[in-house]
């Protein structure tokens, strides 16, 4: 099963306090990012946000499992969450802030 659309766009639009929220559609999957850093991925209709200490801290005892075959685990993070806008977004700008500068591919 993919994600649909609505998922995604639901998830985009509750982040976006967090910063520039953009997604990118790839294997039938998507690819969040905050300020140009992959800061999680939806995958099966399920938000899978990028393991960090910050992250960590903020969600207290997280779930975490791959969010495909063969993947490291992320934060695997509940719908019931999905509805906390300041919550969401304050978890994706905090993930961002935390990861490295994205690397710019050379031409």
């Amino acid at each position: 099963m993919s994600t649909t659309q609505s998922t995604v766009d639901f998830l985009t639009d509750h982040m976006r306090s967090a910063g520039n929220i953009r997604s990118k559609k790839m294997f039938g999957e998507y690819a969040l990012y905050c300020n140009e850093k992959v800061v999680a991925l939806v995958c099966d209709d399920q938000l899978y946000v990028k393991p960090t200490d910050a992250g960590r801290t903020m969600i207290d005892d997280p779930d975490e499992a791959p969010p495909y075959p063969g993947a490291k685990p992320y934060f695997l993070i509940g719908e019931e969450k999905w509805h906390d806008r300041d919550w969401l977004s304050a978890l994706i700008r905090k993930t961002a802030d935390a990861l490295p500068a994205s690397k710019q591919k050379k031409r």
